[in-house]
């Protein structure tokens, strides 16, 4: 499995700003790459893109070299959405940078895909940061039960993205606390930036590897993270997925919802500003 392009990234400890693609199997996928320092990786959730991320580049880029991609088929990634495929994406974008360990965020379904990396890959993980997981028991592709795919697919073939787009910004899982409009603003532009391709194509069904290991074999330092006004089903599958796994410990951001990261980013970046400079690995040579 090979990744191709011809914006190649300068070399590392360089500045990176800006929009970056590359080509994987397939697909045309965005990625940025800024600041200096042990490298993260981070993963967004179901409808979000990169951008998601802001507020804490801004905060920890002293700190971390902080990469983020758009998910096949999610901002402006090309491609069928697909878990499995975003474990492979993940380590396609490693390779690309010449990272041999990665400090992993993810976020809600991207959770799923870091997870996922983590188990199939645990040599090239150093930590793992969960924002906002499903519920995972001991299956490595669980389902969001509290997102009505089926729903939304329904309202996308009879009334279209904009009303779809309408439906979904009033769910829970998308309601900001925060007074904040600058966080309102980054929210609004991902979800018409989201282009629908799992809603507006049949869906396609991939099986987990058979030989893919247990979750409760993930060893490495691990964070799980929610707000404190989440959706009960959420903060019920962190407090679950905590006790699953052997080196985990938990956090909870206050005055915030599902998106922690956006309605409380002081807090929350200082939260994981901690565990990251505990755990994260620094490349080889670099100080």
């Amino acid at each position: 499995m090979t990744a191709t392009g011809t914006n190649l990234p300068p070399i590392p400890g360089a500045e990176r700003d800006g929009d970056w693609y590359f080509m994987i199997d397939g697909a045309r996928l965005r990625y940025r790459d800024a600041g200096r320092g042990p490298p993260v990786l981070m993963a967004h959730g179901w409808t979000l893109d990169l951008e998601m991320w802001e507020p804490q580049v801004a905060a920890l880029r002293d700190s971390f070299r902080l990469i983020r991609f758009d998910r096949r088929g999610f901002g402006l990634s090309s491609g069928r959405p697909s878990v499995l495929r975003d474990v492979a994406d993940l380590g396609s974008l490693c390779d690309r940078l010449e990272i041999e360990r990665i400090a992993l965020v993810g976020m809600s379904q991207g959770a799923r895909a870091a997870m996922g990396f983590a188990m199939t890959a645990p040599e090239r993980v150093s930590c793992l940061i969960l924002d906002g997981p499903p519920d995972y028991g001991r299956n490595p592709l669980p389902s969001d039960d509290d997102v009505p795919l089926d729903h939304y697919r329904g309202i996308v073939r009879a009334r279209g993205m904009a009303a779809f787009r309408r439906e979904w910004a009033a769910h829970p899982l998308l309601s900001l606390r925060t007074g904040d409009s600058r966080m309102r603003e980054i929210l609004d532009a991902m979800i018409m930036r989201y282009p629908g391709n799992d809603l507006l194509e049949p869906t396609v069904t991939l099986e987990a590897p058979a030989a893919m290991p247990s979750i409760d074999s993930i060893d490495v330092p691990v964070l799980v993270v929610t707000g404190d006004q989440d959706l009960a089903s959420r903060t019920q599958a962190a407090d679950h997925l905590t006790g699953l796994l052997s080196n985990a410990t938990r956090a909870v951001i206050p005055a915030a919802g599902h998106l922690p990261n956006l309605d409380n980013p002081n807090v929350y970046n200082t939260v994981i500003r901690r565990f990251l400079e505990q755990h994260a690995v620094s490349p080889t040579g670099q100080e």
